[in-house]
């Protein structure tokens, strides 16, 4: 059993979901990374979705694309995160992560070599925004091999044929985007993403986790009710940006303890 699969049972025990918070390593500058990875655990993440910058980043928004840029400034690659990841393990061997990016970096380096050097980092999960489900059936494969889940993202407009391809494909947990267009650009609408999410439990036993468009404690104790994991992206990312250095961990501190309160009580 993996990590993710682990915290994902633990925290069904306790009848708790998992928060999810995203920050693209690097940003604002590759020296924080690591410390604002353990701020993160420190005041509630379950996990950490931690971004791979990319000079296209086609699914993100303006304010990640923001952050891809603070990143490639300082020349944050593939290898720069993996070596931040290993840093962070350390002195935490518990809290799962899982890197979110594009399939470009993966195929500089090569699919296996990528695979194998995930492992090495102690990396426990792989969401590739544009690798299609039809055409990385041997990628899916490898990291399986090295008890790495293959995350997947289910849309709005993903056809019931296509969740049927995904559900086989994934590990972990899905990845279901509450909206249609790129992160943080539009408002949840609860009800409808509850309809969604009910539909793709018919299918999976597979957690599942809701993000984009969940911007404050309100959205994030609503998403809980109805979903496995809360992810929070791009309003985690402005915090990040509208702070200078010294207060910086506090900020993302006060927003963690917010966002973790309110899913804690979506389902006391």
């Amino acid at each position: 059993m993996s990590r993710i699969q682990s915290t994902f049972a633990q925290l069904k025990q306790h009848g708790k979901k998992a928060l999810i918070p995203y920050i693209t390593a690097g940003d604002p500058h590759p020296k924080y990374t690591v410390d604002l990875m353990h701020t993160l655990v420190k005041h509630g993440a379950d996990m950490i979705e931690l971004g791979v910058p990319f000079s296209d980043p086609m699914a993100d928004g303006p304010v990640i694309q923001r952050a891809s840029e603070r990143a490639l400034v300082h020349k944050v690659g593939l290898t720069a995160v993996l070596d931040m990841v290993k840093t962070f393990r350390k002195t935490d061997q518990q809290t799962p992560i899982i890197l979110m990016g594009y399939a470009n970096p993966i195929e500089a380096i090569g699919p296996v070599a990528f695979a194998d050097r995930a492992k090495a980092a102690d990396v426990d999960g792989v969401i590739t925004v544009d690798y299609p489900p039809e055409e990385c059936g041997s990628f899916v494969q490898e990291l399986r091999k090295r008890d790495i889940d293959p995350v997947f993202l289910l849309a709005p407009t993903t056809e019931p044929k296509r969740v049927d391809l995904i559900v086989n494909q994934a590990s972990g947990f899905l990845y279901y985007v509450s909206l249609k267009g790129v992160t943080g650009a539009a408002n949840l609408d609860i009800e409808e993403v509850s309809k969604r999410v009910a539909s793709i439990r018919e299918k999976t036993n597979l957690p599942v986790g809701v993000g984009f468009g969940i911007r404050d404690a309100a959205t994030a104790k609503a998403t809980a009710k109805i979903a496995d994991a809360v992810v929070v992206g791009s309003r985690m990312v402005q915090v990040i940006e509208a702070s200078n250095e010294d207060s910086l961990l506090q900020n993302v501190a006060t927003l963690m303890t917010e966002l973790k309160t309110a899913v804690d009580s979506a389902n006391s």
